[in-house]
C-alpha cells in the first residue's frame, strides 16, 4: 500500500505551493485568497508547510466538527508532533459552562509549546479562541521544568506542586494530581496527555517516563518534562493571539464568519462563564496578523489570489455501476487514482469487487484515510475515500478522546438517575443506601462526594473519581436487600461463597460442554464475494473489538467443531452487525438461521434490521411471534420446512413443536438471560451440533463464568 506521506510530497510539488511560499515570504503581502480550495484538499495543501516547521500556522475553521476533521487530515499526513489542536475549555459549548479537563490539557500544551518558541501548526475554532488565557508571565511563573540528570530535592518538587495547587493522592488518575512513593513522584500535568513518573536516585533525576492511567504501567521515556497546573478561570487575562509570534500566518475559512461567530458566542454565553473576549477586540487581534483565506468567497479584496480546480468526490451510494463508470472515465482521461482507507482489507475488498465485475480499474491504495475525497484537476489526480464509496460514517479522533475516560462519563450518567434511598453496591463494602451528593471541605476548597449509608447508620463517603466502584443494586422486584454492616468481613465472605457456588454449577455443566466439543459440526466455506460486499456496505467503520468479534465468529464457523460463542457488549456497540454477518455466512452455504429473541417488539426490530441490511442480497428473512396471524404462521411453517425462508427471527415460538427447519446451521440467541429454564432445555436439545452465537449486554453469572473458564468462547465488544 502507498504511504499517506506520499500525498504530502505530491502537494509539495504543486505549482501553487511555491507561489504561496513566495507570497508568505513577502512581508508586504498581508492577505491571500486560495480560491476553490475546499474538501480535504485544504489540509493536504497546507501539509508541506506544517511539516517543514519554518513558521507558525494558525488554522481557524468555522466550528468544532470542521476543525476536528481538518486536524484529523493534517495529522494523518504530517503526524502529531508539530500539529496541535486547540479546543475550547468546555465540553459541549461555551454557553453551557461545563469544563472538560481533557480539553484543558490540550490548551495548556499549546500554550507551553508556544512559550518555548516551538514553531507549530495549530488547528482551532471560534469557541476556543473567544476564551481568555493566562498571560505569558503567569505561565512562566507556574511552570516547572525537570530534566533527566538534574539535581533537585524531592521535597522541593512536592512543595512546588502543592504551591501550584496540585492535589496529593495515592494514585494519579486525572490532571492536577501527584503521588509520592519512595523515590518516585507521579504527576499529571495539564501540559501533557499522559501523566509523568519521575524516578530519583538520591537528589538526581534518574529517569522520566509517561504511564497509562488505567493500569499505571510505563509507556515511553522522556529526557525532560514541563509541569503546568490548571491555568483557566480567574488567572486568565490575555488573548491567545498574544502567544503567537508576529510572523504567524493565520489560515482560515471565512474571516467574516469567524468574527461574527465570536460575537454570537459572547452574546449567548451564560453569566457564569468568565474570561471571554469581545467580538471587536477579537477582530482587531486577528486582522493584526497576515492571513490567508480559503474557500469560495474572500472577505474584502485580497492582495493576491491563487485559483484551484477541485471537485468533490461524487456520491455513489454503493452503486458500483456508477463507481465503475466514474473511475473508468477518469482513467481514460489520464488521471491517477488514489483510494484512501484505514484498512488493507477494505482495499482488497474493492479490488475483489472490481475483479468479480470484470472492471479494469487500477488504483493506488493509501494506508490511511482522509475525510472528504476530491479530484485535483490541476494535478490530474483523484484522491477518493473508501468510506464515501461504501456510504460509511467517518468520525475524526482527537487526542482529548484518549485523555478523557469514558467509564466515568457512563457512571455519571447512571449516577444522575439515582434517587436518595436507592440501594447501591460498593465493591469493597457491599450493599448500602444512596443518600445523595454532599460537599466536604478539602483544604482550601470543597470536594463533592457520594454519601452511602450502611447498617447501624454507618456512613461511607465516596469520591466522584471512584464511581467505577459503585453500581446500582439489582435484585428481585419488591424485595428490599439487607444492608451490609461495616467492619465485619461479612461482605467478603459472601463474595467468596458466591464464587464457590458458581464453580460448583460450572463443574457440573463443563461435562456437558466437553461432550458437545466432541461433536462434529458443519465447516463453513471461507468468505465469498457476497460476504465481502455485505461487510463493505456497513454504514460505519468497524471498531477494533467489533472486527475481532466478527473474525472470531467466522473462524469458529469455518471449523468443524460446533461453535458456542458469547458476544458480550453494551447496547449500541455493534453486536447485531456481528450477528448479521454470521447469519449471512451461513445462508451463503445453504444453511438456515434461527434468531431467538425475548420479546415480540425486539423480534420485529431485528426483522427490520436484518431485512434492511440484506435487502440487496439473495436472502429471505421473516419473523414469527404472537403478533403474526394464524395464516402467516402457517405460511412461515410451510416455507421454513421447504427451505425458502433462510433466516427466521422469533420469540420462544421459534422452538415450538410445529416449527421444523429444513437444514438449520446457525442459532443466534439475543439476551439469553431473559429466557426461562424450560426454553433453555429445549435449546440445549436443539443445538447439539448446530453453531450457536449468544449475544448479551448483561451476561448472567453462569454464562459469564463458563466463558471466563474457557468452557464457552467469549468475545467482548
Amino acid at each position: 500500500m502507498t504511504d499517506i506521506s506520499e500525498l504530502r510530497r505530491i502537494y509539495a510539488a504543486h505549482p501553487h505551493h511555491k507561489a504561496l511560499a513566495a507570497l508568505w515570504a513577502d512581508a508586504s503581502v498581508r492577505t491571500v485568497f486560495l480560491e476553490g480550495l475546499h474538501t480535504s484538499a485544504a489540509p493536504l495543501f497546507f501539509s508541506p508547510f506544517a511539516a517543514d516547521g519554518s513558521q507558525t500556522l494558525l488554522c481557524i475553521l468555522p466550528d468544532l466538527e470542521e476543525a476536528g476533521y481538518f486536524y484529523h487530515d493534517l495529522t494523518q499526513v504530517v503526524g502529531e508532533t508539530n500539529v496541535l489542536f486547540f479546543p475550547s475549555s468546555y465540553r459541549r459549548a461555551v454557553k453551557y459552562g461545563q469544563k472538560d479537563a481533557a480539553n484543558e490539557i490540550l490548551r495548556t500544551e499549546v500554550l507551553s509549546r508556544l512559550q518555548k518558541g516551538d514553531r507549530l501548526c495549530i488547528v482551532t475554532y471560534p469557541d476556543a479562541l473567544v476564551e481568555l488565557v493566562v498571560s505569558q508571565t503567569e505561565l512562566t511563573d507556574h511552570t516547572l521544568h525537570i530534566g533527566v540528570g538534574e539535581r533537585v530535592d524531592t521535597a522541593f518538587v512536592t512543595e512546588v506542586l502543592a504551591g501550584y495547587g496540585f492535589e496529593q493522592v495515592d494514585y494519579v488518575y486525572e490532571p492536577g494530581q501527584y503521588a509520592v512513593r519512595g523515590s518516585i513522584i507521579d504527576v499529571f500535568s495539564f501540559s501533557g496527555e499522559y501523566p509523568y513518573r519521575i524516578d530519583f536516585f538520591g537528589d538526581e533525576v534518574d529517569s522520566i517516563r509517561t504511564f497509562e492511567v488505567e493500569n499505571q504501567l510505563s509507556k515511553e521515556r522522556k529526557d525532560g518534562v514541563t509541569i503546568v497546573p490548571e491555568l483557566s478561570g480567574k488567572r486568565a487575562s490575555a488573548s491567545f493571539f498574544d502567544f503567537l509570534p508576529r510572523e504567524t500566518i493565520v489560515c482560515l475559512k471565512d474571516l467574516l464568519w469567524t468574527c461574527e461567530s465570536v460575537r454570537r458566542i459572547c452574546e449567548e454565553s451564560t453569566p457564569t462563564v468568565e474570561g471571554l473576549t469581545d467580538g471587536d477586540t477579537f477582530a482587531r487581534k486577528i486582522i493584526g496578523f497576515r492571513h490567508t483565506e480559503f474557500g469560495n468567497h474572500p472577505t474584502g479584496t485580497p492582495q493576491a489570489t491563487l485559483s484551484f480546480h477541485i471537485s468533490a468526490q461524487p456520491i455513489f451510494h454503493k452503486n458500483f455501476d456508477l463507481v465503475s463508470t466514474t473511475l473508468s472515465d477518469y482513467i481514460e482521461q489520464g488521471y491517477t487514482l488514489y483510494i484512501c482507507t484505514d484498512s488493507e482489507k477494505q482495499a482488497h475488498r474493492l479490488k475483489d469487487i472490481f475483479a468479480e465485475r470484470g472492471d479494469r480499474i487500477t488504483f493506488a491504495a493509501v494506508n490511511r484515510t482522509i475525510h472528504e475525497g476530491f479530484t485535483d484537476h490541476s494535478l490530474r489526480r483523484c484522491f477518493f475515500t473508501d468510506h464515501q464509496i461504501f456510504d460509511r460514517f467517518h468520525k475524526y479522533s482527537l487526542r482529548s478522546d484518549k485523555a478523557r475516560s469514558g467509564k466515568v462519563a457512563l457512571t455519571l450518567k447512571e449516577l444522575s438517575q439515582f434517587e436518595p434511598g436507592d440501594f447501591v453496591v460498593h465493591i469493597d463494602h457491599g450493599v448500602g443506601r444512596f443518600a445523595g451528593l454532599v460537599r466536604l471541605p478539602n483544604g482550601d476548597t470543597t470536594q463533592e462526594v457520594i454519601k452511602l449509608v450502611y447498617q447501624n447508620e454507618d456512613v461511607v463517603f465516596v469520591s466522584i473519581h471512584s464511581l467505577h466502584k459503585i453500581s446500582k443494586y439489582k435484585g428481585k422486584e419488591g424485595e428490599a436487600p439487607r444492608l451490609n454492616k461495616l467492619g465485619t468481613g461479612a461482605w467478603e465472605k459472601m463474595k467468596e461463597r458466591t464464587k464457590t457456588k458458581i464453580k460448583d454449577i460450572a463443574r457440573d455443566l463443563i461435562r456437558l460442554y466437553s461432550r458437545r466439543r466432541q461433536e462434529k459440526g458443519f465447516a463453513y466455506s471461507p468468505d465469498s464475494f457476497l460476504q465481502h460486499e455485505l461487510e463493505a456496505s456497513f454504514l460505519y467503520e468497524d471498531t477494533p473489538d467489533q472486527l475481532k468479534a466478527t473474525q472470531d465468529v467466522k473462524a469458529d464457523m469455518e471449523s468443524d467443531r460446533p461453535m458456542d460463542r458469547l458476544v458480550c457488549g453494551d447496547v449500541g456497540f455493534g453486536k447485531t452487525e456481528v450477528a448479521i454477518r454470521a447469519a449471512f455466512k451461513a445462508v451463503t452455504d445453504n444453511k438456515q438461521v434461527a434468531v431467538l429473541v425475548p420479546t415480540t417488539v425486539l423480534a420485529y426490530q431485528h426483522f427490520q434490521t436484518f431485512r434492511e441490511r440484506l435487502k440487496d442480497f439473495p436472502c429471505r428473512v421473516d419473523y414469527i411471534s404472537r403478533a403474526r396471524t394464524a395464516k402467516d404462521t402457517t405460511r412461515i411453517t410451510k416455507e421454513l420446512a421447504e427451505g425458502t425462508i433462510h433466516i427466521l427471527i422469533g420469540t420462544h415460538k421459534i422452538i415450538g413443536k410445529s416449527i421444523r427447519f429444513k437444514d438449520l446451521g446457525l442459532l443466534i440467541i439475543d439476551e439469553e438471560q431473559k429466557f426461562g429454564v424450560s426454553v433453555k432445555e429445549k435449546l440445549r436439545q436443539m443445538k447439539v451440533n448446530v453453531d450457536t452465537l449468544t449475544m448479551t449486554a448483561t451476561p448472567i453469572p453462569r454464562t459469564l463464568q463458563f466463558s471466563l473458564m474457557g468452557a464457552r468462547d467469549l468475545s467482548v465488544i
